[in-house]
């Protein structure tokens, strides 16, 4: 594939970086792990990079990778395969992910050669209204919804689990659930990422007595080494194996749910203000998972699949792409402008298309990216961007050599940064799964903020989340994220798919807020503009343009163009974390010839990812 040349270079990741699943004992030990059903945290290390044939999969944990594996190697597709991983995630990664929170996950389906997504957003209940955030006119301080029953989204994971096997799968829910049951009974071996998030969140689950119970034994997180174990998910799962989502959906599990949102079992002596929350049983019944189309555009040839809203991950990846191929040339500094432009129409006109009339097929046309790429010049833009008009009547502009004549008018600036952030994290995580027929799945889970709304329905070992924070809190007119009854809040969930000549060529994703789309971007940008491996192209330090008026950036991001950029008029700023100065936790695989796939994970960041295929020779 040609590249075009790119202006800022690129210094790029030793080729001794790009580690393959190991040789040898370690494999052997993989091997048999996997053939019985041994699913323990023993065995070989993570490796970001594996290469070989017949299914692969990448998670941020060994566990979960291996979970998917099993279900690879005894026959299943890549859809049994991802739900797998995301319900081990459940267990090892319980601050990101779980059956009390929600995701979206896009699926090629290589038999019917379709791309498809299936959206198991949480909702909001009926009793929530535009104002449920605030108090006295003004938002509630963002801390207090966090900690809180009211912040707790109706959860989809289970309804889309379903979904996605019915529609797609081979096997039950109840054998795509073993093996997450099995780890979670085993336990796993706490890493210094699990310890740290634990204490990071220590005290707020100190505050509830079920949280404590599970997450502080001895009233401290649990030691870098040790064994954790969680029965009561263990048994909660094969329950749920057993009786379906009926029973988290209509039945008792469901009504211990509610009762945890409505009254959270908080710590006697606690000084915490915890709000109760507002669900009921009957948004547990009226919640269903939905297949919606995918959002789609054809960038340098291929055709880039993402997550529609209420996702605002495919139209903000999609539109930014969009802009890029319609400029001259494309270096670092146009990634970030055309980031910032993409963010500014997405805080103006996306939301849930069932309370709001999203522009969707606007946003992503030829003819607005064009319109949009006239403003991006030699310089960064004043801040903030203004949103575009996608109104389907667009002027065009005029290049010189590489500089550019606007011709656009732009739209409302104060809306285009009416959106205030919030703080981002490395919640939420991300899988990918291709298996031997060439169906791949990649799939965004989450509980939102990393350890959720701190709250564990007691007895039964998993966290619920604080998806609800994503909602606009107000007053703002006319945001079309604010809350409504039933409503799903805007999320930046970004699980992309990219086909050529119609066959599947690559996926990725991540978790992070806001972050994951220039993250997602990013990793493509590096790809197909910069010419990198995807390995180097995952690794690489990143930058974080949001319409914010600093880019976030890693410290090595900064150390290596900051000066460029800085004179181009860009101000750079560590991110903040935790951990500070990283943004995102990406996975991702890629079809190489001759029926080899690439699976690929982080090396560092989060403490790395795992990275297996099914077998690697032929």
């Amino acid at each position: 594939m040609m590249f075009r040349r790119f202006a800022v270079p690129f210094v790029g990741v030793a080729a001794s970086l790009s580690l393959v699943v190991p040789p040898g004992n370690a494999q052997a030990t993989l091997d048999s792990q996997i053939s019985t059903g041994t699913l323990s945290h023993g065995g070989p290390a993570k490796v970001p990079v594996a290469e070989g044939y017949g299914g692969a999969v990448s998670t941020v944990d060994l566990d979960a990778s291996k979970a998917a594996l099993s279900i690879l190697r005894q026959g299943g597709n890549a859809m049994d395969a991802a739900v797998a991983g995301a319900a081990t995630l459940g267990v090892t990664e319980p601050y990101s992910a779980g059956l009390a929170g929600g995701g979206f996950l896009v699926y090629y389906d290589a038999r019917r050669h379709r791309v498809s997504t299936i959206d198991g957003r949480e909702k909001a209940p009926q009793a929530m209204t535009e104002t449920s955030f605030q108090e006295n006119g003004a938002p509630i301080p963002f801390a207090d919804a966090v900690t809180s029953g009211l912040s707790v989204g109706v959860p989809g994971s289970v309804a889309q689990w379903e979904l996605a096997l019915r529609r797609y799968g081979t096997i039950s829910l109840k054998e795509a659930l073993k093996p997450a049951a099995d780890v979670a009974a085993n336990g796993f071996t706490v890493d210094q990422t699990f310890y740290d998030q634990t204490a990071q969140n220590a005290a707020r689950f100190a505050d509830f007595t079920s949280t404590a119970a599970l997450y502080l034994p001895n009233g401290a997180p649990p030691p870098v080494g040790s064994t954790f174990r969680n029965p009561d998910l263990a048994a909660t799962y094969r329950e749920l194996g057993r009786r379906g989502g009926e029973w988290l959906y209509e039945g008792r599990l469901g009504d211990e749910l509610v009762a945890t949102v409505k009254a959270p079992p908080v710590r006697p002596g606690s000084t915490r203000v915890v709000r109760p929350g507002l669900m009921q049983t009957s948004d547990l019944r009226a919640y269903r998972a939905l297949e919606r189309e995918p959002s789609k555009v054809v960038y340098n040839g291929m055709e880039v699949y993402g997550m529609a809203p209420p996702s605002s991950g495919g139209s903000t990846v999609g539109e930014a792409l969009n802009i890029l191929e319609a400029l001259p040339k494309v270096g670092l500094h146009e990634y970030l402008e055309a980031s910032r432009l993409a963010f500014a129409d997405r805080n103006v006109f996306v939301g849930d298309p069932g309370y709001v009339n999203v522009p969707l097929k606007e946003l992503l046309s030829d003819g607005f990216a064009k319109e949009r790429a006239c403003l991006i010049g030699d310089f960064a833009m004043p801040h903030p961007a203004s949103a575009g008009q996608p109104d389907g009547s667009y002027t065009g502009c005029q290049f010189e050599g590489n500089s550019i004549t606007p011709q656009a008018t732009p739209g409302d600036a104060a809306k285009a940064d009416q959106a205030d952030e919030k703080p981002e994290g490395p919640e939420t995580t991300h899988l990918v799964v291709a298996d031997r027929w060439g169906n791949v799945a990649a799939y965004n889970i989450t509980i939102e903020q990393t350890g959720g709304s701190g709250i564990v329905v007691p007895g039964r070992g998993f966290l619920l989340n604080n998806e609800l924070t994503d909602f606009s809190f107000g007053p703002a007119p006319g945001d079309p994220n604010l809350p409504a009854p039933g409503k799903r809040p805007r999320s930046s969930m970004a699980p992309t798919i990219i086909l050529k000549n119609g066959r599947p060529l690559l996926a990725v994703g991540s978790p992070g807020g806001a972050t994951i789309i220039t993250t997602v971007l990013q990793i493509l940008v590096n790809r197909y503009e910069f010419g990198m491996s995807l390995p180097d192209a995952l690794f690489a330090p990143r930058a974080s343009q949001r319409n914010t008026a600093a880019t976030q950036v890693e410290q090595a991001f900064l150390d290596r163009y900051g000066p460029e950029l800085t004179a181009k008029g860009h101000t750079l700023t560590v991110a903040p974390g935790p951990p500070v100065g990283e943004i995102g936790a990406a996975t991702g695989l890629e079809f190489l010839p001759h029926g080899k796939i690439q699976a690929v994970a982080e090396r560092t960041r989060r403490g790395g990812g795992s990275a297996l295929v099914v077998s690697p020779r032929p």
